[in-house]
C-alpha cells in the first residue's frame, strides 16, 4: 500500500530542520501525549484490577463465600450433621462451624480497641491458608485448649502484646447478677500472630477454638453462630446457595458474599469504569494534536505538495505520505506508552518505596486502603483494548489533514507562492 516514495518523503518531513522545527516539536508533544495517556491508562486499569482482585481474595479468604444462619436469627443447633449435609453438595470446598462475637479487647497499658473474636475448630483454622501460611510469630500448634488465641499483627502492635502476652476480651453480652448485667471479661493467651494483609482483619480478628467460644459466649456446645462455606467457583455461589437449601430442607438464612459485599464491589467497578473514561480524554487530546500538527506540516509543505504533484505524483500518494507522518506519531506513542504502562505495573510497589523514602511520607495508608501493599494486575485483554482504542483514535486523526493535502490544487498553491 505504501510505495518506497511515500515511505522516503514521509520520513524527511518527520525529521527535524531548522525550516520546520516548530512543527516537529508539536508533533513530538503529541507522540508524548498519546504515550502518557496509554501508559496511564494500562497503569490505573491495572492498579483498580488488582484492587479488585485482592479485596475478593483477601475478603473471600477469611470470611467464605457463603454463611449459613439460623432462621430465627438465634444460634445454629445441631451443625454437625448440617455441616456433614452440606460438605456432600457438589462445588463444596470446606464447611467450618463459626462461634463469633464483638468484644472489647485490651492489652499492656490503658489500651483498648474493639474487635471480632471467631471460635474455630483447630483443625479448620490450621487449614485456612490465608492464615496459616501467614504466620509471623508463635506457632498453630499451641492452638488448643480454652486458653489459647491467635490475633492479627496491627492488632499486637496496637495493643503491645507478643506471643505469650495475655489479651483480655470483654463481651457485652454480660450475665444477669442481682445487682444488675455485669460484662463478661477473660484473659487469654497469645499463641500466634497472623498478618493476611488486610488491615481490617489484621487489626481487629481474634480466633480462638470453638469449645473455648462456646463458652465464653455461652452457646450450648451443639450450637454454632454460622456456618462458614466455601465453594470451587465463587461466580456459582448462587447455584450452591439453591443446592444446599434443597440439601438441608429446614429453614435457614444463607448470605453469600455478593449479598454481603455487593454495594462495596459495585463502588470499586463504577470508579473503575469512570477513571476509564476520564483517562481516554487524555488519548483525544493527543489524537487532536496529531490533527493540529498534520495540519501544519500540510500548509508548510504546501510548496512541495505542488512540485510533487506538479512532477506526476498522484494525489492518492500525498495522502499516503501524511497519513504515513500521522501513523508514525500514533503507532510509536502507542507503543512507547504500552512500554512505559507495563513496566511501571511490573515495579509499582518498588516505584510506591522509593517515592516514599524520597519525599519521607507515606502514600499508600493501610488504614484508608485497606491492603498493606499497592496492587496491579495486568489484564492482557484490557491492555490490548488500550492500545487497539489508541491506534484507532491516532490513525482516524490522520484522515482528515491527508485528505485536505491530497486535495491541494498545485497551480493555485504555486500562484500564492
Amino acid at each position: 500500500m505504501f510505495g518506497a516514495f511515500e515511505r522516503t518523503v514521509a520520513m524527511r518531513y518527520l525529521m527535524s530542520r531548522k525550516s520546520d522545527r516548530f512543527t516537529s516539536i508539536i508533533g513530538t508533544f503529541s507522540l508524548v501525549g498519546i504515550m502518557l495517556g496509554v501508559a496511564t491508562l494500562i497503569i490505573v486499569l491495572s492498579v483498580m484490577g488488582g484492587f479488585r482482585q485482592e479485596l475478593l481474595g483477601r475478603i473471600l479468604g477469611l470470611n467464605g463465600h457463603m454463611g449459613i444462619y439460623a432462621a430465627d436469627r438465634g444460634n445454629l443447633r445441631d451443625f454437625d450433621a448440617i455441616t456433614a449435609t452440606i460438605r456432600r453438595q457438589p462445588g463444596v470446598v470446606t464447611a467450618t462451624p463459626v462461634v463469633e462475637g464483638q468484644v472489647l479487647l485490651s492489652g499492656a497499658g490503658n489500651s483498648a480497641t474493639g474487635g471480632l473474636a471467631r471460635g474455630i475448630r483447630p483443625e479448620d483454622l490450621r487449614t485456612k491458608a490465608i492464615v496459616a501460611n501467614n504466620i509471623r510469630a508463635g506457632s498453630l500448634e499451641q492452638f488448643e485448649g480454652d486458653d489459647a488465641v491467635a490475633i492479627g499483627t496491627r492488632l499486637a502492635y496496637r495493643l503491645g502484646l507478643n506471643v505469650g502476652d495475655k489479651i483480655t476480651m470483654i463481651s457485652p453480652q454480660g450475665r444477669a447478677t442481682v445487682i444488675g448485667t455485669i460484662p463478661r471479661l477473660r484473659a487469654y493467651t497469645v499463641v500466634a500472630l497472623f498478618e493476611v494483609g488486610m488491615n481490617e482483619y489484621d487489626s481487629s480478628y481474634v480466633f480462638m477454638p470453638l469449645p473455648a467460644a462456646q463458652v465464653y459466649f455461652q452457646t450450648t456446645p451443639e450450637a454454632v453462630t454460622q456456618i462458614e462455606v466455601f465453594v470451587q467457583d465463587p461466580t456459582r455461589v448462587r447455584a450452591v446457595n439453591a443446592e444446599i437449601r434443597r440439601a438441608l430442607n429446614q429453614p435457614v438464612r444463607i448470605i453469600d458474599w455478593q449479598d454481603s459485599n455487593s454495594s462495596f464491589f459495585a463502588a470499586v467497578q463504577v470508579e473503575r469504569n469512570v477513571m476509564f473514561l476520564i483517562l481516554t480524554l487524555i488519548i483525544i487530546v493527543a489524537a487532536f494534536n496529531i490533527i493540529s500538527t498534520l495540519i501544519m506540516l500540510v500548509k508548510d509543505k504546501g510548496k512541495d505538495i505542488a512540485v510533487l504533484r506538479t512532477m506526476g505524483a498522484t494525489s492518492g500518494s500525498i495522502m499516503r505520505i501524511f497519513l504515513m507522518c500521522g501513523a508514525w506519531i500514533g503507532v510509536s506513542g502507542t507503543l512507547a506508552g504500552f512500554a512505559l504502562g507495563v513496566l511501571f505495573c511490573k515495579n509499582i510497589e518498588n516505584i510506591r518505596q522509593f517515592v516514599q523514602w524520597v519525599i519521607g511520607a507515606e502514600l499508600f495508608s493501610a488504614e484508608i486502603y485497606f491492603l498493606t501493599q499497592l496492587p496491579a494486575v495486568l489484564n492482557w485483554n484490557e491492555v490490548g483494548q488500550v492500545v487497539t482504542l489508541a491506534l484507532t483514535l491516532a490513525l482516524l486523526a490522520t484522515i482528515y489533514p491527508s485528505w485536505r493535502a491530497a486535495k491541494t490544487d498545485p497551480v493555485e498553491m504555486l500562484r500564492n507562492e
